[in-house]
């Protein structure tokens, strides 16, 4: 029964990593705004009250490794998430290397659960795989902010200035 559970959350995931995908692909035609940097962690909190169901709550050790792990392939989005100012707006600049990195990722999460999905129960690998999602999303929206913040300030700089816009961050 673990398997199908296994399988199924591995579809699962190749699904959510595909609206991903395509939900950044269209993100790079709109503007940003702090907003759209801030409210995915905020909405994502909610995941936590996957850890008042008890099977679901990993060991301490397992919560530090989940959550350092996720911190290490935030790099990688950190890396590839740029901004541009385009028509006086700002505008995160589309990477390619950022569907590779994403579809990486997901193999990476798939031979893992394949690996240690035997040893770990489904509820309390869940749970692990949210802790390594959510250490990972915090500190590329952090990056993404301050660079938002600092790529803010140089435009309304040059709208005051009128001066010659850069085009990147």
């Amino acid at each position: 029964m673990d398997e199908i559970y296994i399988w199924i959350t591995s579809v699962g995931a190749v699904v959510m990593a595909s609206f991903a995908i395509f939900i950044r692909l269209k993100a790079t035609k709109r503007p940003v705004s702090a907003k759209k940097i801030i409210i995915p962690p905020i909405f994502m909190s909610t995941g936590f009250l996957m850890f008042l169901y008890e099977p679901a709550r990993p060991a301490f050790l397992q919560v530090i490794e989940a959550v350092l792990v996720g911190m290490i392939f935030s790099i990688l989005l950190i890396k590839t998430s740029k901004f541009e100012i385009r028509d006086q707006q700002i505008y995160m600049k589309r990477s390619k290397a950022f569907a590779f990195i994403l579809i990486g990722l997901l193999f990476a999460r798939i031979i893992f659960k394949l690996l240690i999905g035997d040893t770990i129960n489904v509820e309390e690998l869940a749970g692990m795989f949210f802790l390594l999602a959510y250490g990972m999303i915090i500190p590329w929206r952090i990056s993404m902010y301050m660079n938002f913040r600092q790529l803010e300030k140089v435009l309304e700089n040059s709208l005051q200035n009128k001066s010659t816009l850069p085009v990147e961050t």
